[in-house]
């Protein structure tokens, strides 16, 4: 058996989803299986290098999971010709500098999104990819989602017919952090630190509806800072100024109206935190995280409105569940798993830094569109 090592800066690790996904759940759950075996018998070893701001977490990080090595120095982390990948997890307000620092480093990249603050710097960044000659990816998970691959298999397979609107409810009640703390860091509240909800959801639901319904053709939006007072980390106070909650409508390809509603101040009242309704002319599913439930035609009941009897018919019980039908890993840990194909093997890859640059440019005129009050065109991509 030959054992390939790539070595991997991971920088952002010490914050909850770089940790929690992308490191344990991922790379660390990769090592524990032995590696990425390939078809050849070749051994893929994930090595990661973790890179962040503050010594002791990093020293404290490496102890619990037996890594070797840690850095504060990034500068010294990316001269470093035996690490190929450079990860970044880190702050959206941190990312673009970094990239562009390991872009000229020469190293691969796979980077959290918003992969930048603006479209300009999101074009940019794969722009200067591109001249370098480095592979990079973009972390779109959602799409590695079992609830989501069930969706597409749906999709390609005709079931719905023609698809006339799909209606997305993600979110849950982050608390302020006064008499509990948040679960959520401070930042995502301040625009000035690049928080914000729509900057954070509008690229995911942007390759989610380009990818299993088609490219969004207008977007109308209204943002809302529903809780303006928030208590960070230290237990101070501070004036929420970012958006908390975002309601878009979107325009797809065939007159499919898509309306997803994303809110950090919403208890939640569903089965999973994000689910997708899609409705067709033959059939009907709901998708969430791990389930996908369906209704077809065929078995579509009759309700009928009486406001003055309780409802007699058990609604989610006529809805048939998908099987799984495959063995479903964990959506990050799926998606590295292509990426370090990519770079090791060449294997094909489309979740660019281009692809990146489209989810961004939807949350920046969803933004426009709430600021403006109006509906935008989003042109074809590459106009």
């Amino acid at each position: 058996m030959t054992r390939t090592t790539v070595r991997i800066a991971m920088n952002g690790v010490t914050g909850r989803m770089g940790h929690r996904q992308h490191l344990v759940r991922s790379l660390l759950a990769l090592r524990e299986q032995g590696g990425l075996e390939l078809a050849d018998g070749t051994v893929i070893w994930p090595e990661p290098v973790l890179v962040g701001r503050t010594a002791p977490k990093l020293r404290a990080l490496a102890e619990r999971h037996g890594l070797e090595h840690w850095s504060c120095d990034l500068d010294a982390v990316l001269g470093d010709d035996t690490i190929g990948i450079y990860f970044d997890a880190q702050v959206t307000a941190a990312r673009e500098a970094a990239v562009k620092k390991a872009i000229a480093a020469g190293k691969h990249l796979y980077v959290e999104k918003p992969t930048a603050r603006s479209l300009a710097g999101a074009l940019e960044l794969a722009r200067l990819a591109q001249e370098a000659g480095v592979k990079n990816g973009v972390v779109q998970d959602k799409l590695f989602l079992p609830g989501l691959r069930k969706l597409r298999r749906l999709v390609e397979g005709g079931f719905f017919g023609r698809i006339l609107s799909v209606r997305g409810e993600f979110g849950y009640w982050v608390f302020e952090g006064d008499w509990q703390q948040a679960q959520r860091p401070s930042w995502n509240y301040r625009a000035e630190d690049g928080g914000g909800i729509a900057a954070d959801m509008f690229p995911h639901w942007e390759y989610v509806l380009h990818e299993l319904f088609g490219p969004v053709r207008t977007v109308q939006a209204h943002l809302a800072t529903h809780i303006p007072r928030r208590w960070d980390e230290s237990g101070t106070p501070y004036e929420a100024t970012a958006d908390d909650a975002a309601y878009g409508i979107f325009e797809l390809p065939g007159g499919i109206v898509a309306q997803i509603n994303s809110s950090w101040a919403v208890r939640v009242h569903r089965d999973e935190l994000v689910e997708f309704q899609v409705d067709g002319t033959e059939g009907s599913a709901v998708a969430g995280l791990r389930h996908c439930r369906v209704q077809h035609r065929a078995h579509t009941p009759k309700p009928v409105w009486n406001p003055d009897l309780p409802a007699s018919e058990p609604f989610r019980g006529q809805w048939h569940e998908v099987p799984d039908n495959d063995a479903y890993d964990n959506a990050f840990k799926t998606q590295w798993e292509l990426f370090l194909r990519h770079v090791v093997c060449e294997e094909p890859w489309r979740w660019d830094l281009a692809a990146g640059a489209r989810g961004v440019r939807l949350a920046e005129l969803g933004m426009r569109s709430a600021a403006e009050g109006r509906r935008l065109d989003v042109p074809e991509w590459g106009r």
